[in-house]
């Protein structure tokens, strides 16, 4: 009996992504090259819970090897942030690259259940989930919950602006970006 296999890529490990920054930051500085490639090299970063010790030693291999900003995964549990954001403002990590955090808009919880679920080091509170499910009209809530998020991104130290995925429709970016209070930022 034919067994059905999903196709996936095969992960290629000859360098890791500290290695890569490098490799990209090196070729930046080539004199030898009779072009030079333009590159603005980032670096992926998961917020997490960090204990009161921890020193982001990853990140700064990262930015010791050329990272000019960090983009986080999709992380909409505000307090986790709040928490991740300290220390990295406490080990001076925001002063050696830019912050910038990932967010979400959804039109309906399933999205984001399916975001959630689907994608690896995406936070998504189950509180923001039960909002869509009870709210009488989802798109207007999901674009009041990312609003509400903008708001406290741009009061937070550290982060330096928000990287905002729509789900659906790409026009609720404008829209979350102007319901948004920005005015402190």
């Amino acid at each position: 009996i034919p067994r059905e296999v999903e196709a996936r890529p095969k992960p290629v490990l000859d360098i890791n992504a500290t290695e890569l920054i490098a490799t990209d930051a090196s070729l930046k500085s080539d004199e030898r090259l009779s072009a030079m490639p333009d590159l603005y090299i980032g670096a992926a970063a998961a917020p997490h819970e960090p204990k009161a010790d921890w020193v982001p030693r990853k990140l700064l291999a990262k930015a010791e090897a050329g990272a000019l900003f960090l983009l986080t995964y999709t992380s909409m549990d505000i307090e986790l942030l709040r928490r991740y954001m300290k220390r990295l403002v406490a080990t001076q990590m925001t002063r050696r690259m830019t912050v910038i955090v990932s967010t979400a808009i959804f039109t309906s919880a399933e999205d984001a259940k399916w975001l959630r679920d689907s994608r690896p080091n995406v936070v998504i509170p189950d509180s923001i989930i039960l909002r869509l499910e009870s709210a009488s009209n989802p798109r207007k809530e999901g674009l009041a919950i990312c609003a509400e998020q903008l708001t406290q991104l741009a009061q937070m130290p550290g982060i330096s602006g928000a990287n905002i995925m729509a789900t659906t429709d790409l026009a609720m970016i404008p829209e979350a970006i102007d319901a948004a209070d920005l005015s402190e930022a």
